[in-house]
Parts: C-alpha cells; structure tokens; sequence
C-alpha cells in the first residue's frame, strides 16, 4: 500500500493491498440520489445528476461512482483528468501501474453521527456520517465545524484544536489494510480502469489523457469537431432511452429536453453543498498555511463566507490567486488590521 508524498509514491504499509491513497483535496466526494435500478443507468444519469454542484465543465473532470451510502443514495467522486494523469504518472514510475487509488479520507472510520477526524501534522482528513468525505488544514477544521453545527467528533492523531476539546471521542480505528479494502470508492474507473496484463508507458497514457484534456478545452480541428458531434449524439440517445425506460410519460423530443431531464432529477439543497464547497475551498488554501488563520464562517443560500485574517502583506492577492486557480467563483476583501473577508460561491 502507497500514498503521495511530495509528488511521489511511498509505501505506508507493505502488508497492504495494491492501493494508492491520494490525497482528499484534489477528489471531490458527494453524496448523490440516484433513484435507478441498475448501474448503468445510475451511470449514464451521474453527469446530469451533479453538473450543477461542481464548477469544471463534466468534460474536464473524471466522475466515479461508487458505492451505496443510503436508499438509493452513492457515493461520487469527481476529480479534473489532469490530477488523474499525475497521478498514474507516479503510480507508474514507483511501479504500481495497476494500483487501485481511494481517497485518504475515505479509509477513516465512517461514524454512525457526526465526525471522523484524523489530525496530523496540521493537516484534517474529515469523513461524516452522511458517507462523504473530505481534507483541509487544521487551521480551518473549527470553523467548518462550527459552520456544520458542531457536530459529534471521533478523534485520532494530534490532539484535537482547544475548541473542540471534550467535543470528541478516539475510535478504535482497525488495521489500515482491513479499512482500506472497505473503502467505497476506488478512482479506477471508466478510461482509467486497471486492466490485467501490459499497461502502455506513462508518456504514452499521459499523452492520451492530456490529449482528451484539450479536446473538451475546444483545442479541436474539424474532424474533432465532427467526432465530438458523434459521440454528443450517441450521448443524446442513450439519454433519450434511459427517459423512455424510467419515465416514459416523458416527452423526449425538443430543444427544452435536457430541462425536462433536469426536472426529474433530485436537486442539491443548502445543507449537502456546504461539504462540496467547502472542501473545495480548503484544498484550494491549504497551501497557503498556518500563515492564514480562519475566524470564522457561516454558509447561507450557495455562499459560504470565511472570516479569516493574517499578518503577511499581499494575503489577499494569494488567496484571490488559489481560489482562482482552483476554478472557486470567489471574490476576497481586505479589511483593518489584516482581517480579510472570503466569500466564495457554489454552481
């Protein structure tokens, strides 16, 4: 068993299965209600299902599904195909081409209420009893949980921070492999699927994976163009025979189906964006350090505001630069005194 550790693969554990652990704040993990009855038409309703909760366009991204978290409620990841391409890179060159990959969050225990928390070396993995998970830095574990309604905390690792001090219990955690091969969600899925026998080169699976990164970027020529229409209209039909199977009081024909579609689909509500977002937001910080300290925060509607503050100059511009490159629709404000104001926004 391997995880990463600057940019490279390192054995966490040689009595382990043939995992990567990567980590939980380049993986997106929601919880998604998808009322079908089989798999492959889970599958092919998934991008519908979430395109207005994530901030990439669908085709910039690689959606997992993953196992049941509730009555007809699975567990997805999402992650960008760049992040999937680095990460097959390393697993190749450390030699575990054909390695399953779980995020690190996902192999803490899932509580039957509130928390799991595993605190190290400042940095949070979080796994809630709704079956989602996600990681930040320690210096934004209080205000999410506050923002979250303090719920109740298993703890393991460092000591908990001073707030939630006699918040939480240790958990009994079993052995890493035994918590790992339980893990719902294995990343290897779709074009990234492990397959038996001769894996292609890392240059030649990267090339082929970047290459699908530029076409759904529109660096296309006319015979992508052409092929990309295709596969649109192939996609158009199945969607039409997944409506005509499930709903077939449903009009699949013109130029409003795909609002049609949406209406039947279960629409994301205040309290299951909040973990989505502000995961996002804190892997995009966690770079940044302890030199940024969290205040406070509050989420109301699809804006979750931090009030945070810190005594470098130029904070505000770092910070306004990682939301950014992250893909957060944010806007950052300085105030007295080093304070600043975070305000960022969900699709």
């Amino acid at each position: 068993m391997w995880a990463i550790a600057g940019g490279r693969a390192i054995v966490v554990d040689a009595a382990g299965p043939a995992t990567l652990l990567v980590p939980s704040e380049s993986v997106l993990l929601l919880g998604v209600d998808l009322p079908l009855p089989s798999r492959a038409k889970r599958l092919a309703a998934l991008p519908f299902a979430i395109e207005d909760r994530i901030a990439d366009p669908i085709d910039a991204v690689h959606l997992v599904l993953g196992g049941a978290i509730g009555d007809k409620r699975y567990l997805v990841a999402v992650v960008r195909h760049a992040v999937m391409a680095e990460w097959i890179a390393i697993a190749e060159a450390a030699g575990i081409g054909g390695a399953a990959f779980v995020p690190d969050a996902l192999v803490l225990p899932a509580p039957v209420e509130g928390w799991s928390v595993d605190l190290r070396d400042g940095r949070a993995l979080v796994r809630a009893a709704d079956g989602t998970a996600f990681a930040m830095g320690q210096a934004m574990l209080v205000a999410a949980w506050s923002a979250a309604g303090k719920p109740a905390v298993q703890a393991s690792g460092d000591p908990l921070p001073e707030a939630m001090a006699g918040q939480g219990s240790a958990f009994p955690a079993a052995a890493l492999p035994e918590r790992v091969a339980a893990a719902p969600i294995d990343l290897r899925q779709g074009i990234y699927a492990r397959r038996r026998g001769a894996l292609p080169s890392t240059a030649r699976k990267v090339a082929m994976i970047l290459g699908l990164a530029a076409l759904a970027h529109g660096v296309i020529g006319i015979a992508d163009t052409l092929m990309l229409q295709r596969i649109a209209e192939r996609r158009q039909a199945a969607l039409q025979q997944l409506v005509v199977t499930t709903a077939p009081g449903v009009p699949t024909g013109g130029d409003d189906f795909a609002t049609r579609v949406a209406d039947l689909l279960p629409r994301a509500n205040g309290t299951n964006r909040f973990v989505p977002l502000l995961s996002r937001v804190g892997g995009a910080l966690t770079p940044i350090g302890a030199t940024l300290i969290v205040r406070g925060m509050t989420f109301e509607g699809n804006a979750l505001t931090i009030e945070c503050e810190s005594p470098e100059t130029g904070m505000a511009d770092r910070v306004r630069a990682a939301l950014s490159a992250a893909g957060i629709a944010a806007q950052v404000a300085n105030g007295p005194g080093g304070a600043l104001r975070i305000v960022a926004r969900g699709a």
